[in-house]
C-alpha cells in the first residue's frame, strides 16, 4: 500500500557483458524481487548498463542524472566478505566515482555460487565509487551471516583503509548499521 510513484532510484553495480534479462544480472534482480511488485515509474529507475559500447561515457552519464536528481537521500548497501561495498574492491579510492572496476579474485568466489562456475563470473563491472556512495544523505548497511564478521568489524571499528573500503563509512554523518547476530560476533565495542 505504499506509493513509490515519486521515488527515483539508482542502483550501485552492474556486471559488465550480462544483458538486463540475464538472470544474474542486477537488473534482473531488480525488476524480479522489487520493481515489479512497487509502483516507481520506469523512467525513475537507474540501473548501471552493463552492455553499453562506451563504458566511460556511460558512467559520466550516470554521475551526472545521480546530481541532476538532487543527489541520494538514502543509500543501502551489503558488505562484501573483503568489506567491500558496492563493487568498491580492496584497495579502490576512496574518492573514487561511478567507474569499471575489476572484481578481485574473492568477490568472484563469493559470486560463483550464483552461476555455473566461478570461470562464468564476470570478472568487471560498472560501480558507483566510494565517493559517489558517501555524498548520500543517509547510509543504510545490511550484513548477516558469520561469514561477514570480520568485514563487519573492520569496517566499523577497524582503521580507515582501502582496504577495507566499507571503513570509508566512518566517516559518513548519517550510517546505520543492521546486522544479526553473527554478523556482528567479531565486534569489540559492544554492551553484551
Amino acid at each position: 500500500s505504499l506509493d513509490f510513484s515519486q521515488v527515483t532510484t539508482f542502483n550501485l553495480d552492474e556486471y559488465i557483458g550480462l544483458p538486463a534479462e540475464h538472470p544474474q544480472s542486477y537488473h534482473y534482480f531488480m525488476h524480479e524481487n522489487l520493481f515489479r511488485h512497487i509502483n516507481v515509474p520506469a523512467e525513475n529507475i537507474h540501473i548501471p548498463d552493463g552492455t553499453t559500447s562506451d563504458c566511460h561515457a556511460f558512467c559520466e552519464s550516470y554521475e551526472k542524472r545521480i546530481a541532476s536528481a538532487g543527489g541520494i537521500d538514502l543509500q543501502i548497501l551489503g558488505i562484501g566478505s573483503d568489506g567491500h561495498i558496492a563493487f568498491n574492491e580492496p584497495c579502490s579510492s576512496l574518492v573514487s566515482r561511478t567507474r569499471v572496476e575489476t572484481l578481485a579474485r574473492q568477490s568472484i568466489e563469493d559470486n560463483a555460487r550464483f552461476f555455473a562456475s566461478a570461470d562464468d563470473v564476470p570478472v568487471r563491472a560498472i560501480t558507483m565509487g566510494v565517493g559517489t556512495i558517501l555524498d548520500a544523505r543517509k547510509i543504510i548497511l545490511l550484513a548477516n551471516g558469520a561469514n561477514k564478521a570480520s568485514a563487519v568489524a573492520a569496517a566499523a571499528e577497524g582503521p580507515l583503509s582501502n582496504m577495507c573500503t566499507a571503513s570509508a563509512l566512518q566517516n559518513h554523518s548519517d550510517t546505520i548499521f543492521f546486522l544479526d547476530t553473527e554478523a556482528a560476533s567479531q565486534l569489540q565495542m559492544t554492551n553484551e
